[in-house]
């Protein structure tokens, strides 16, 4: 839940920090998302070190006037350095600043110079990212320096306000004192000496208020550097509760012991993962570690911080949200860290309990908005499809899981904007039709949401077949054809009659409208976007009419079928390559490199993968292509470094070739380790094309595999060895089996 970390003035800061060395550094703050859209999220309760002031009342206190460059390197980036469990800067005002954490708590280390002979801490209880608190409060201890607060704030990316606190204890490091030498509360740039609450500073709404402390140096010796320790817990509940948890996590404010158990926590997920590094450059193992990283940050366990309801069960938040993770993120979970994963799906069952249908797009306790479908419902059917023999030693519920997913299924909730689906009209009319107007929600995404909403139902019908409930499954399975409801075969794509067939909105009565395949495109002449709008009532969300025509992972078939064909089916995928219909920033587009393995042809999406790599992930502070999403890009760009691609809710991942002569998953609850050989590794080509990296053979423990295109979970069960042969033929094919190609629903597979 503590995630500290540099604040900046950039407009470009969604998640507190930005490494253009042109911004300043404004605070440091306890609570951050990583890569969110919406508003910038979080950021509460900064830090700020003064090394000098004329006087305690002349301290600029206020974010826009004390802010500072940092320390610029020889080849001018800042002086920042981060690993997982540690983040260190130096500012222009020759403060060294270093963080780490636990998980409700953070530790700041702030080294002042010499010649600072009354360090000062600046804590700001108002500014969040967007500067929206209110009802702020604040008491300081004289006696201890210790402050505790909190105040109300604006979720993110919803209606709903949220209310944290604060508690923060100080200890030098390598001395002793006792008290702060000066305190007081400060609003804006004012200060006032020894005045120990807020209240008696002001009783109405000020933008900017928080405590200001002045510490006796370590010495009195001018040459020695003066180092305060800051110990911040943080709170959902109450600043109590703040308190508790820091004395709990971090009570002899060890900073070093502290970063060492950081580090050892993440070295332990990050070490399931292992790579041979012969014949490959740094940048692409850096890639990979960083994206496996980036994939641990949200959702975040806010276990007993949850002010909602009092529950023996996980809490987790930074549901940031379902829609952009269900594909790649919980997949990736899958692979070696099913624990946790366990853990979240237990946290959102009971969500469900308690307010009726599973979370989607929460953050800071509170409902945001949805952007698709309930995304939750292929996410515990990812879970259940590959743990449900591991449930009851993993402690999820089959009862509970279930019935979380048929609430979503069945029950309409009062507002489909925040939650759930709207069922009635989709169990009525087996898609979602435009301008059907139900008190409940927006009038939009119609189209998108058909799609969402049976490949949930898919994932719906995989538990029912685990769970023996075969009417259930035989009811679910049909509702997941029903994209077949929305596909209008008489539509075309401008300027390319032969691209034949698109999904369309359709009205109640079944005849359609029309939305031009381009709409939200690059190629969009009308420059639409389909974001989160109550106005947007073309059927889409934040992708086009081409790309969703792909969006059916349990049936590829089908799509081939409706499309005409194979060959027609490869050249609509070269075309959404050739005119940029394929959006990399954008999570509906994230599967479609990889479908030329329906048409066997997986070459084709082995060359478009690495292509991707090469054009789109590198390590360079602009080495995502749009934002992180909480971790889907991570996720995204190590399938695709892995030589993997996940179809979620089922037990298949689709198959090319690794960045590795070889990669190894390490699986806790199964205690095994499965790794992928590829013989004939000679590098990876620097711009993605051609090279000794398609599969024209697979063996798994040494018998043939039937299929040069997939790979079944039960492989990371057992802890195999899948050995790859490579070669430099891109025609290779999926192989002459009649299981060759990948499963799809209406050929047979997942049946």
């Amino acid at each position: 839940m503590a995630k500290p970390g540099m604040d900046t003035d950039s407009p470009g800061n969604q998640a507190g920090y930005d490494a253009d060395p042109t911004y300043n550094a404004t605070g440091f703050s306890q609570l951050h998302d990583n890569g969110t859209g919406g508003s910038a999220s979080l950021s509460n309760f900064k830090l700020w070190p003064f090394a000098t002031c004329e006087s305690f009342a002349t301290c600029q206190t206020s974010l826009e006037s004390r802010k500072v460059p940092r320390k610029l390197l020889a080849d001018g980036s800042p002086d920042d350095i981060g690993s997982p469990g540690y983040f260190a800067s130096n500012l222009s005002t020759d403060i060294r600043v270093e963080l780490t954490s636990t998980r409700r708590t953070a530790l700041h280390r702030y080294t002042f110079p010499a010649y600072s002979t009354e360090p000062r801490i600046v804590i700001d209880i108002t500014n969040d990212a967007v500067t929206s608190s209110t009802e702020p409060t604040m008491e300081i201890d004289p006696t201890t320096g210790r402050v505790t607060g909190g105040a109300r704030f604006q979720a993110s990316f919803g209606p709903g306000r949220y209310n944290a606190y604060t508690c923060i204890d100080f200890k030098g490091e390598g001395y002793n004192f006792t008290s702060p030498a000066e305190y007081g509360v400060w609003i804006g740039d004012n200060p006032v000496q020894y005045s120990t609450n807020i209240i008696q500073v002001y009783t109405g709404f000020i933008s900017e208020t928080g405590g200001l402390l002045t510490f006796p140096p370590a010495s009195n010796d001018s040459s020695l550097p003066t180092t305060i320790l800051a110990r911040v817990g943080v709170s959902f509940i109450s600043p109590e509760q703040a308190c508790a948890n820091a004395e709990d996590e971090i009570p002899d404010f060890d900073f070093d012991g502290t970063v060492q158990q950081s580090r050892a926590a993440w070295n332990d997920i990050l070490t399931r993962v292992q790579v041979d590094t012969t014949g490959v450059d740094n940048e692409t193992v850096s890639l990979l570690y960083s994206s496996l990283y980036r994939t641990h940050i949200v959702p975040a366990d806010y276990t007993d911080e949850n002010p909602r309801w009092n529950s023996t069960e996980p809490y987790y938040d930074s549901f940031y949200c379902n829609w952009d993770t269900f594909r790649n993120l919980y997949p990736l979970m899958s692979l070696h860290d099913p624990v946790n994963f366990a853990r979240i799906v237990r946290g959102m069952i009971n969500i469900q309990q308690h307010e009726g249908w599973l979370p989607e797009c929460r953050g800071s306790t509170d409902q945001q908005w949805i952007q698709g479908s309930s995304n939750a419902d292929p996410i515990l059917g990812e879970f259940w499809v590959k743990f449900s023999e591991y449930a009851s030693t993993l402690n999820v519920s089959s009862t509970g899981l279930y019935n979380a997913l048929l609430a979503d299924a069945e029950d309409q909730p009062p507002n489909w904007d925040l939650q759930g689906r709207q069922a009635t009209a989709w169990k009525q009319y087996n898609y979602i039709p435009q301008a059907i107007y139900q008190p409940g929600g927006a009038d939009t995404k119609q189209v998108s949401r058909t799609l969402e909403y049976a490949f949930g139902d898919f994932a719906i019908s995989q538990v029912s077949k685990l769970l023996n409930e075969t009417a259930d499954a035989t009811k679910y399975v049909q509702r997941a054809g029903n994209f077949r409801n929305v596909w209008n075969p008489n539509i075309t794509l401008p300027g390319y009659p032969e691209v034949t067939g698109m999904v369309q909105n359709r009205f109640v009565d079944g005849t359609f409208n029309y939305t031009d395949p381009r709409h939200c495109s690059v190629n969009d002449p009308t420059h639409a976007t389909c974001y989160l709008n109550a106005a947007n009532r073309d059927g889409f969300y934040e992708s086009s009419p081409m790309v969703y025509s792909q969006f059916v992972p349990h049936d590829t078939a089908a799509l081939i079928e409706l499309q005409g064909g194979v060959q027609k089916f490869v050249n609509r995928l070269n075309i959404m390559f050739d005119q940029g219909y394929f959006d990399v920033t954008d999570e509906p587009s994230m599967q479609i490199p990889f479908m030329y393995h329906y048409a066997n042809a997986p070459g084709l999406s082995t060359q478009q993968s690495r292509q991707i790599i090469a054009e789109s992930f590198n390590t360079t502070v602009s080495g995502i292509p749009g934002n992180d999403d909480s971790g889907v890009m991570a996720s995204y760009a190590f399938f695709y470094l892995a030589g993997m691609y996940p179809v979620p809710a089922t037990r298949q991942y689709l198959l090319a070739s690794p960045f590795f002569p070889q990669i190894s998953f390490y699986n806790p609850i199964f205690n095994t380790t499965t790794t992928i050989k590829s013989n004939g590794f000679q590098g990876n080509p620097a711009d993605g094309t051609g090279g000794n990296v398609f599969v024209k053979n697979v063996t798994i423990d040494g018998q043939p595999w039937q299929s040069n295109c997939y790979l079944d979970f039960d492989v990371f069960v057992k802890g195999s060895t899948v050995v790859l042969e490579l070669t430099k033929d891109i025609n290779v094919t999926c192989g002459a089996g009649a299981d060759a190609l990948p499963p799809s629903l209406s050929t047979g597979g997942f049946d």
